[in-house]
């Protein structure tokens, strides 16, 4: 696993281990960041689940201005320090560990300020609706943010939360990535 591109460009990035183990391919991310490449510069990006930190690492690469991971792992959680202190970006990053299904009070003291968000919740264990009520409910979210999430396809997005707009959906294999608005009412 490495960086794609950015500042960081090839620096490689440590992994996780195991049968359960998902990593995201470099093609998906890299596609996934060529849709999204515009809403990078300056962000203050969330990434939920976070396995190695990849996402995160990769924003800070291409110019976001802090990122916060957050993962219920502590083996991840070992792997995520690990990468960001590799790449010299422990004063652009915070790293929680959290239960994400739980809640995500731990958001509370940023404020509004998430314009990015990238989910890579386990595949086929209901993870999706509790992580996104959760973000609603943290009030931590920009208005018109943008989430990303990786889910298998097999998996749906609820389509009947308020907060959030479905607008773009793209297949890599078994792998769905989905794109979503968040709509603040104030």
């Amino acid at each position: 696993m490495r960086v794609i591109a950015g500042r960081l460009k090839k620096k490689k990035l440590a992994a996780l281990t195991g049968a359960a183990i998902r990593p995201t391919a470099d093609r998906v991310r890299e596609a996934i960041f060529n849709i999204c490449a515009f809403r990078i510069a300056d962000a203050f990006v969330l990434d939920l689940f976070s396995g190695t930190g990849a996402f995160a690492i990769e924003s800070l690469s291409r110019g976001a201005r802090a990122a916060v991971l957050i993962d219920s792992s502590s083996r991840s959680i070992a792997i995520i320090k690990k990468n960001i202190a590799a790449c010299r970006l422990s004063d652009q990053a915070v790293v929680f560990q959290w239960d994400i299904l739980k809640n995500l009070n731990c958001l509370k003291k940023f404020g509004e300020g998430f314009g990015l968000i990238f989910m890579d919740p386990p595949y086929n264990k209901d993870a999706i609706r509790p992580t996104l009520k959760n973000l609603a409910d943290s009030g931590a979210l920009k208005n018109e943010a943008l989430v990303i999430i990786e889910h298998s396809i097999t998996e749906p997005v609820p389509e009947n939360l308020a907060e959030f707009k479905l607008f773009d959906q793209r297949k890599y294999g078994k792998t769905l990535v989905s794109f979503i608005t968040c709509v603040i009412n104030k």
